[in-house]
């Protein structure tokens, strides 16, 4: 059966291969040691728990509005006023099932055929995969490690057409742990409103931040709030990758065709859930600090040893929890003509699965979560640290 064209362009994830290949291992009785994970290594917070428990309990487990539940967009509404000072109303505002969902959705209601949206690199990698689902055309801008990542204005700007619809800005970054800047974004933030274009601002990992503080190009001023829709979600600050629950918040037209899209396809998100983060907002945040905690005290250690590794060099992460490293050096040291060799052979020999570059845009580097017990992220860089000893 001939499928779909709009499925044949889909690159297949780079990971799925690194991932296999360590499944493999592990069930042939293996020690691996993984450490391309995309998920805190912590439990829900109880409380979050028992509100969904209690939730089913009393009967919410039907179906509710497709935006979400009135009382979680109240709760989301007023997460936005505590942290960013920013006032959305309900119908600025959709839940969906998880912020990959909402990027999904959103790129279905604002892109015809060839409307280009500009990625900058290194991205997530679902960014352009979706993007192509709905017609559209990737343009990217390379964030260039000597400047943490980040793109400029002036690049920004050069890669403006008349077909430009939208740009992607992830603060935090997943993968790079980069953070911009607020003079960056308000600069940022003037050449899209110059050539008005939609700002798609990803803050999903905005809670996992150290030493810099996370700024929402949204919060900015009237004006870039109006063409900004950001994307967010429980998944990641509150351990809550299962649940599903991510949301937009924008342009209230936007917002109103991704409400009507998703009515079509999702329904609306799982209830129980919705139940569980109207308590993760409303209730303690202190589980959300002490993983943040935890993750900066694990960095600190990590980011120290993997840069005493020969070919190794990494800009220290700034949130998120992963380390971007460039492994260039690295892998042509080991003998290897580039980085995804090297990342298969360091898991066929020493059992250490990371993530190549290629797969989020930049083929040189490599992604280690430090979202993993402290004991085995030292493990895994004395096995790394061991697999270069021995081939340079």
């Amino acid at each position: 059966m001939k499928l779909a064209k709009r499925v044949s362009t889909l690159t297949p994830s780079s990971t799925l291969e690194i991932t296999a290949k360590a499944k493999e291992l592990k069930e042939a009785g293996h020690d691996v040691i993984g450490l391309g994970a995309g998920e805190p290594d912590f439990n829900t917070p109880q409380h979050i728990i028992q509100a969904a428990s209690d939730a089913m309990n009393k009967g919410f487990t039907k179906y509710t509005p497709t935006g979400g539940l009135p009382a979680l967009k109240k709760s989301i509404i007023e997460k936005f006023k505590k942290d960013q000072n920013i006032t959305y109303n309900p119908n600025e505002i959709i839940v969906c099932s998880g912020a990959k969902h909402a990027l999904y959705t959103l790129f279905q209601v604002i892109l015809d055929e060839d409307d280009e949206v500009i990625i900058p690199t290194p991205y997530w990698v679902s960014y352009p995969e979706q993007v192509k689902l709905a017609g559209g055309k990737p343009v990217y801008i390379d964030g260039v490690e000597e400047n943490e990542f980040k793109i400029t204005p002036e690049q920004l700007e050069g890669a403006i057409t008349e077909r430009t619809k939208a740009v992607i800005i992830n603060s935090p970054s997943n993968p790079t742990g980069m953070i911009y800047s607020k003079e960056e974004l308000e600069e940022i933030g003037k050449v899209c409103l110059k050539n008005n274009i939609l700002i798609v601002s990803d803050e999903i990992y905005e809670k996992l931040t150290y030493n810099r503080k996370h700024y929402s190009i949204a919060e900015l001023s009237a004006e870039l709030k109006e063409t900004t829709i950001v994307i967010n979600g429980v998944s990641k600050s509150h351990s809550m990758t299962g649940w599903r629950i991510g949301y937009a918040a924008g342009n209230k037209e936007i917002i109103n065709a991704m409400t009507n899209l998703a009515s079509h396809s999702t329904s609306n998100p799982t209830s129980i859930a919705q139940y569980g983060t109207i308590a993760a907002y409303n209730g303690s945040q202190e589980p959300v600090e002490e993983m943040r905690k935890a993750f900066e005290e694990r960095l600190d250690i990590i980011h120290t040893k993997l840069i005493q590794i020969p070919g190794f060099t990494c800009i220290k992460p700034q949130g998120a929890f992963y380390l971007f490293a460039n492994a260039k050096e690295a892998s042509l040291a080991a003998g290897y003509e580039n980085v995804d060799q090297f990342v298969a052979a360091l898991l066929e020999e020493e059992k250490v699965a990371l993530i190549p570059g290629s797969g989020f845009g930049a083929p040189d580097y490599v992604r280690l979560s430090y979202a993993t017990s402290l004991e085995l992220l030292e493990k895994a860089i004395e096995r790394i640290h061991q697999f270069m000893n021995r081939k340079m």
